[in-house]
């Protein structure tokens, strides 16, 4: 079975450069010159999303219905700042009321009490119903997101399925244990499912990060309350409808959108609620568990923050390394929590390798993600848009090197120019915060027991990139990088099994693969006595 990849977009030949005049500017650092972005191309008109707008409610007990309160939020087009509809505003009693259905449909409905095969049936035909109508749903996700349409029709989407058959196929494999006691007892080891699980998902990849949570949690016979990015709540809404046209039970998965302050800390904090799985910032995370913890001590999943290094070494292919170092930082206009934003290049490539990352930068396709070609769409909005510039600015005034970019691209919506820094040192704010957008900070470093301890310098560990072409090196770095992940010699490969997560402040848990079950099931021992057993 070929695995599916995010990185396969590498393979496709990037499409001519959109803006092909470039002009010299200042250096605010070092009054050397760099290359700056022409915006001609970025107020070309827009290409009209091809999908129509139908679900703006919240979804409680298999019904489409308004927020209590009455009040909705407005989601925007992250191209233009326009916005594309206004959707229920969601809040402690919406959480209640999605709650309440999620209980009783685990305390009373059929969904756990289902044969697991029964379970598997409903995850595939949801799967083929997705399958069938992948174009729409991925023009949503590019609508309301601002990712290239390509990278969701093509990457995204097919993994989206993917997953959600590989946890059909998990359905009906969950199997007890039986245990040897020392004495005259039967012990069997039962995995049961949870109960009422939330969800907190976040807006860099909407549809990914709600199969990542909902295909385990059913998989595994729970209920769920989901609460999408506020940024984000459009495609949740239209894949939950197709769930109920697949069959899957009222109030088995409920979605509530809002706002973290209201909607998400109700969840986070509802004793109703038997386990809380959240991926969204370091900060944001620690006041998830610190609620979980407060109200009735729920079990936690995070899936945070990342300040990735990527480690190009002496022996490297520079032209491969390059490409590959740029997707794995530029991918998903840099929205990546594992995006290789830490790049360290041995000081014996350094110099040749900012040359040609510089040159791949400004050859970056930039514009409408609508339209064919493009590899990099706008930032998700104003706020992001806003941070972003700010990390750029504190690399120039903190004296490493601006090499291209820098700036806005456009008079319209929230595209950054793709941004690479040289000289970068590892106090400086970029080398050190998340800045969650298009910005390449590349360092130097002499040898392998050198950037060991650099690259382990930080209070995440959730991925890494090696590009070698030894072994014993891939070796010796796999080994010491203190990551949930390492990429060797490729970078965001997805594959359905492959578990995900993080080390020290980049969260709890893991995502994907069998390990993922464990997040949604409670282990049961049932100890019954043995009389006159004709075998121990």
């Amino acid at each position: 079975m070929a695995a599916l990849r995010i990185s396969s977009l590498l393979s496709r030949s990037p499409s001519a450069y959109s803006v092909s005049s470039l002009f010299l500017g200042k250096n605010l650092s070092r009054g050397k010159s760099i290359h700056c972005f022409s915006t001609a191309a970025a107020v070309e008109e827009l290409i009209t999303p091809p999908v129509q707008i139908n679900h703006t409610q919240l979804l409680i007990n298999g019904q489409f219905v308004d927020a209590a309160s009455g009040k909705t939020f407005p989601t925007y087009d992250p191209r233009t700042g326009e916005v594309i509809a206004n959707v229920a505003e969601g809040d402690a009693e919406d959480i209640n009321r999605a709650v309440s259905a999620a209980r009783k449909a685990f305390d009373e409905g059929p969904w756990p009490r289902m044969s697991p095969y029964e379970r598997s049936r409903v995850l595939l035909r949801f799967a083929d119903l997705a399958e069938k109508h992948l174009d729409e749903i991925a023009a949503l996700e590019t609508w309301n997101n601002g990712k290239p349409y390509e990278q969701a029709a093509e990457g995204e989407l097919p993994l989206f399925i993917r997953l959600f058959r590989y946890y059909a196929g998990w359905a009906d494999k969950i199997h007890g244990l039986t245990v040897q006691a020392d004495g005259l007892h039967h012990v069997q080891v039962l995995h049961e499912p949870i109960g009422v699980a939330g969800q907190i998902i976040a807006w860099n990849f909407p549809l990914m990060l709600f199969a990542w949570k909902v295909g385990p949690a059913l998989a595994c016979g729970n209920t769920i309350v989901l609460k999408t990015a506020e940024q984000t709540p459009l495609t949740a809404l239209v894949v939950a409808k197709l769930f109920h046209e697949a069959g899957l039970p009222p109030g088995v998965l409920n979605i509530v959108s809002g706002y973290g302050p209201t909607a998400g800390a109700a969840l986070a904090s509802h004793m109703d609620v038997d386990k809380i799985a959240f991926t969204g910032s370091t900060d944001t995370g620690k006041i998830v568990q610190q609620l979980a913890a407060q109200s009735n001590l729920k079990s936690v999943t995070l899936e945070l923050g990342g300040k990735s290094p990527f480690i190009i070494c002496e022996d490297a292919d520079i032209d491969k390394a390059v490409e590959l170092a740029h997707f794995a930082l530029f991918f998903n206009q840099g929205q990546c929590c594992c995006a290789g934003s830490r790049t360290f290049v041995h000081e014996r490539v350094y110099d040749e390798f900012i040359e040609k990352a510089k040159a791949r930068a400004i050859r970056r396709s930039v514009g409408d993600p609508f339209k064919k070609g493009i590899e990099q769409g706008p930032q998700i909005d104003p706020e992001q848009f806003a941070k972003v510039l700010g990390y750029i600015k504190s690399g120039v005034e903190s004296n490493a090197k601006l090499e291209c970019g820098g700036g806005r691209f456009g008079s319209k919506g929230y595209f950054v120019q793709p941004t690479v820094f040289s000289n970068v040192e590892d106090d400086m704010l970029i080398a050190k915060e998340e800045i969650f957008g298009p910005v390449q900070s590349i360092l130097k470093y002499k040898d392998l027991d050198e950037v060991i301890r650099r690259a382990n310098a930080t209070r995440y560990g959730l991925a890494a990139g090696v590009f070698t072409q030894n072994i014993d090196t891939a070796n010796t770095l796999t080994r010491a990088l203190r990551v949930g992940t390492v990429w060797v010699n490729c970078f965001d490969v997805f594959d359905a099994a492959i578990p995900f997560g993080g080390f020290k402040m980049s969260g709890v848990g893991r995502e994907k693969g069998v390990y993922s079950l464990n997040n949604y099931l409670q282990v049961k021992a049932v100890v019954t006595p043995l009389k006159n057993p004709a075998w121990l």
